[in-house]
């Protein structure tokens, strides 16, 4: 069964359609079957669904429950997971589309405050928004989702989903990419007066993303973006982390010499370690060489998975839930976490070599139970499982 089916607009969905057929010369696990490969992440779906989606009463709007915390609701970046999660599972989830065309009601009711087509990033308990600014992260996720959607269901409902994404995309561009460094802003609060104009988020560079919004905009400056983000990374790599090649989870300075945000530069101690932001950096970068065949991909996370493999002699059981640039633990945090775990699954899938490694990290990750973690693990946790197992596609 595969899970991600893509129903064209002019065909009717064929029963039995291929797995993975855009992944380029990458390994998935292989101590079991593809038909195993994909009962697991169709199940952990299955629990996922009903625990972290949630319905607008009266009203025909779904969102990704926060949980609570911090007197939120919803943020942007869980409701771009979600949307993401529930189109590439159409082919399990016969009403997949009914789902989510609630969740992109949800964001086209929270609007932000300088555009109709960006999120507001965060609602509260009693579904007002926070404030009216963005984080780009999750707009990211949404517009590639609207992307998605189209190629699955086609345009012809309701919603124009390429309509949608494009409008999407363009106001991303307008006014989440800085025009002077091509590097991606922290949201569409700001302007070039303000102290972040010149830092970026790292885990916000997605360059599968961007490469498919150039594809469905004709736009060139995406490629602005991603040559930009490449070369800054480089740069971080051999300068702050030439041993374990990890990035912070906040640059600043772009506008000068780059260098890690200090502590307490927008959300913790740690902005300028490897921390709860960047611990997606090996699944979003090395998507685009699963994708794509990108070199530049490659040439990053494979320097994390030598690194990440040495510091815990082949051990899942030994990884730790955050770094120093340096490649030390950040405090001795050997608990788990599930949204560092997952994405070293992605990053491995680059090189043959990493293949048993590949196989303990599916393992380990899927033997967690969902009700031991909260929306950020699990979420990781299901997007990085339905990557491995073959069912991602551009």
């Amino acid at each position: 069964m595969f899970l991600g089916t893509v129903v064209y607009a002019q065909q009717p969905a064929h029963p039995f359609p291929q797995h993975a057929h855009c992944y380029k010369g990458v390994i998935v696990p292989s101590h079991i079957s593809q038909a195993a490969l994909d009962k697991t992440t169709a199940n952990f779906y299955d629990q996922w669904k009903p625990r972290y989606l949630k319905n607008v009463p009266g009203k025909p709007q779904s969102f990704v429950w926060f949980e609570g915390k911090g007197g939120k609701q919803c943020v942007s970046e869980g409701q771009g997971y979600g949307m993401v999660i529930t189109v590439l599972m159409a082919g399990h989830d016969p009403n997949a589309k009914f789902t989510y065309d609630n969740l992109f009601r949800y964001v086209r009711t929270h609007r932000s405050q300088r555009s109709k087509y960006l999120m507001a990033w965060a609602q509260k308990n009693n579904g007002q928004d926070l404030d009216k600014t963005t984080a780009t992260d999750g707009d990211l996720d949404i517009a590639y989702s609207l992307l998605l959607a189209a190629k699955q269901w086609g345009n012809k409902s309701d919603i124009n989903y390429q309509q949608e994404a494009r409008a999407m995309i363009n106001e991303i561009m307008r006014c989440e990419i800085n025009p002077k460094t091509w590097t991606i802003l922290l949201g569409e609060g700001l302007d070039d007066e303000s102290g972040d104009w010149f830092a970026t988020r790292t885990s916000d560079f997605m360059p599968a993303h961007f490469k498919a919004f150039q594809k469905a905009t004709g736009d060139n400056r995406w490629e602005k973006v991603i040559d930009a983000e490449y070369k800054l990374f480089k740069f971080m790599q051999d300068t702050y982390s030439p041993d374990a090649g990890l990035l912070p989870d906040f640059i600043i300075h772009l506008n000068k010499t780059p260098k890690p945000a200090g502590a307490h530069f927008l959300e913790s101690v740690y902005d300028g370690q490897y921390n709860y932001n960047a611990c997606r950096d090996p699944w979003r970068i090395g998507t685009d060489y699963i994708l794509n065949g990108d070199r530049r991909s490659k040439a990053i996370v494979v320097k994390i998975n030598t690194w990440v493999r040495e510091t815990t002699s082949n051990d899942t059981y030994n990884l730790s839930a955050g770094y120093t640039l340096e490649g030390n633990d950040i405090q001795h945090r050997y608990f788990e976490a599930l949204s560092f775990v997952a994405p070293f699954g992605v990053s491995a899938m680059v090189d043959a070599k990493n293949q048993a490694w590949l196989n303990k990290v599916w393992i380990y990750l899927t033997g967690f139970k969902i009700k031991d973690y909260d929306y950020y693990d699990n979420s990781i946790k299901l997007l990085n499982m339905i990557i491995m197992s073959g069912n991602y596609w551009e």
